[in-house]
């Protein structure tokens, strides 16, 4: 097979010869302007600028946008070409959302593969006092910096990269499931929902890059002043981030529509499964507040480009503004991560309890009222900024206030699990695993939130031990959780359940002495963001037991890798209802059919309402015959 022929191959050709045209192009625009030719920062932006452009043309997502704007007829078949192999749909672009949605999930994969790798070099720097590991020559040679400078600029990518990773990983979640979990047969948009997974590839090159063009020492926040002086690193994070802020949006679009227009009949929104409610909560945040995020970097970079003043305060620039506008966004992005993340929980439980949901209205529109509350939060993290004081309270309460829908869920699960019918195959475990975690990254967060401990702990480890504690526990564990659940409707075979439950249990124990490490060397003072410690401090056997169970993480999630890409091939088959569950998607084959549903099914109950007699949730045959509760 022509590897021309798959579209992510022409794209990768098209986006490095579309940056060295747009070099070219600014270079040539500098010249008609007076200008030297070679100013490296501009010519560098406009060439990843036109290069991400010339991506998407290559691998063929806006091919129909084209014929469209040409008065061609586009054609809605999602059939694939017959004269490809199937793995070839992955490579290029497909509008069935069950193929977008793996690639979601790859890509996220990858990244984080990559976050993981840039984790493991910092932490063994970390692992003893002094710097050693990062001031090797090596560096030098590859990277043209070592040092601390290396150090920021790991620990800046990795925060940056795990995001997107986890956004992408949002984006598989609610792309694979919701059409299904509804009764569609695909999303509202299919084009668009192309675009928004292929416009990641470009951004994620392009932030990547940054490492190989000076880094950056900012952090993944990106402060002014400190990231107006960073070096050509920066620029590259700025619009990286800003254009997988785009996907983020298209997505959200798609997701909204899609929810209010295609659900099976008979679907109220109080039939609608649980996971449909976290991911339309998800997607009005991602909606309405990514903007902030893009206009913030926006801005930052046409300071670096062009001198506008928006953070300097010598020309009348208020740095304080890059925060409000930063964190209006990227505390809410918090819950971006972990509604979805919430919503498998809820989702898994009655399954393996043999019981309704506890409490199924309320854990619905706590989703809703967690989006709603978590927009009006974003100030408990300027607390220490210099920001006006009297809005130091009300930023308070506000923050407090949103443990209230927080803590439904929890009742919620508590309720669903007592006296229930528990059994734990690994999807299971994840989920258990996921509540503990989630607890503690919740119980750790009001001293955060309120001001007399906050101003204490604000930017030490503490806080480093509690957002791993929140993003692992509300997305990472529920991820994992998910992909095991919907594994065999993914690829028609069952997983390893032996290597399920090692990753599981090699995970779960070293996450929590991380973290709990994480959060005692903060109580003791140490610093955040900072490359090396005195050793006479004592916090080197902390730091090398956190070392430690760190790369016992990583080995765990190697596991799960080696189990998913060998079950594919050498699984044993998953016929039928293989969890047993009321769910639509699991009435129908493995892995699920191109089109979803032969026939639109109809919905007569209530999806949760597991252990009782004569309560069907949906009529999946046209003659009538409803399917088994």
């Amino acid at each position: 097979m022509n590897l021309l022929s798959l579209g992510l191959v022409r794209g990768l050709i098209a986006q490095i010869a579309g940056t060295v045209f747009g070099m070219a192009l600014v270079m040539f625009f500098r010249v008609v302007a007076g200008l030297p030719a070679w100013e490296r920062e501009p010519v560098f932006v406009g060439g990843a600028i036109v290069g991400a452009i010339a991506f998407m043309i290559g691998v063929g997502a806006l091919n129909d946008w084209f014929k469209w704007a040409r008065g061609e007829k586009t054609s809605d078949d999602i059939s694939p070409d017959p004269d490809k192999p199937n793995w070839a749909r992955f490579f290029g672009v497909d509008y069935d959302h069950k193929v977008i949605g793996i690639q979601y999930g790859v890509t996220s994969v990858l990244l984080l593969g990559f976050g993981g790798i840039f984790a493991m070099l910092f932490r063994l720097e970390l692992a003893e006092a002094g710097i050693t590991i990062l001031n090797s020559d090596i560096f030098e040679l590859i990277l043209g910096y070592s040092g601390p400078h290396l150090y920021n600029s790991l620990m800046s990518l990795h925060g940056i990269v795990m995001i997107a990773s986890i956004l992408l990983g949002v984006g598989a979640l609610s792309n694979y499931l919701v059409p299904m979990l509804i009764g569609a047969n695909d999303m509202a948009f299919p084009r668009l929902n192309a675009f928004a997974f292929w416009i990641n590839v470009p951004g994620a090159i392009i932030l990547l890059s940054s490492l190989f063009l000076g880094g950056f020492d900012t952090g993944w926040v990106g402060y002014p002043p400190l990231s107006l002086r960073a070096p050509l690193g920066m620029q590259m994070f700025l619009l990286g981030v800003y254009i997988v802020g785009l996907s983020s949006i298209s997505g959200a679009i798609n997701v909204i529509v899609t929810i209010f227009r295609l659900r099976a009949p008979g679907m109220t929104m109080m039939k609608m499964p649980i996971f449909a409610w976290a991911a339309l909560a998800t997607a009005f945040i991602q909606l309405t507040a990514t903007q902030l995020i893009g206009l913030s970097f926006q801005l930052t970079m046409l300071e670096r480009l062009l001198g506008m003043g928006f953070f300097t305060p010598a020309v009348g620039g208020d740095p304080i503004l890059y925060q409000h506008l930063f964190w209006f966004y990227s505390h809410p992005a918090v819950y971006v991560f972990i509604l979805p993340g919430l919503g498998v929980i809820s989702e898994l439980l009655p399954v393996f309890t043999r019981k309704p949901l506890f409490g199924y209205r309320w854990v619905a529109f706590s989703s809703l009222g967690i989006a709603l509350v978590g927009v009006f939060v974003w100030a408990h993290h300027m607390f220490a900024s210099g920001m006006s004081p009297y809005l130091r309270i009300p930023f308070m309460y506000a923050t407090l206030l949103v443990a209230i829908p927080t803590g439904v869920k929890f009742f919620s699960w508590v309720g669903t699990l007592w006296r229930g019918k528990i059994t734990t195959p690994t999807p299971m475990l994840f989920v258990l695993g996921s509540i503990v975690i989630f607890l503690m990254g919740g119980v750790t967060g009001p001293p955060l939130g309120t001001i007399a401990t906050d101003l204490h702990l604000h930017d030490t480890w503490f806080v480093v031990g509690h957002f791993h504690d929140t993003m692992f526990g509300g997305y990472i564990f529920p991820f994992f959780a998910a992909i095991y659940y919907w594994y065999p409707k993914m690829t028609g075979r069952k997983y390893d359940e032996r290597l399920g439950k090692l990753h599981f249990w090699l995970m779960f124990p070293s996450f929590m002495v991380m973290t709990l490490g994480q959060m005692v060397l903060g109580l003791l003072g140490m610093r955040r963001r900072v490359a090396d410690y005195d050793a006479a401090l004592g916090f080197d056997t902390t730091q090398t037991l956190i070392t430690i169970v760190g790369f016992a993480i990583f080995i765990s999630i190697l596991i799960a890798l080696y189990n998913f890409i060998r079950s594919a091939r050498k699984g044993e088959v998953a016929e039928g209802n293989v969890w047993n569950s009321r769910s639509p998607e699991w009435q129908i084959p493995n892995p699920a059919p191109l089109h979803n549903y032969a026939h639109p099914f109809h919905v007569v109950g209530q999806p949760y309402d597991y252990g009782l007699q004569n309560a069907p949730y949906v009529d999946m045959d046209p003659a009538g015959t409803p399917a088994h509760s």
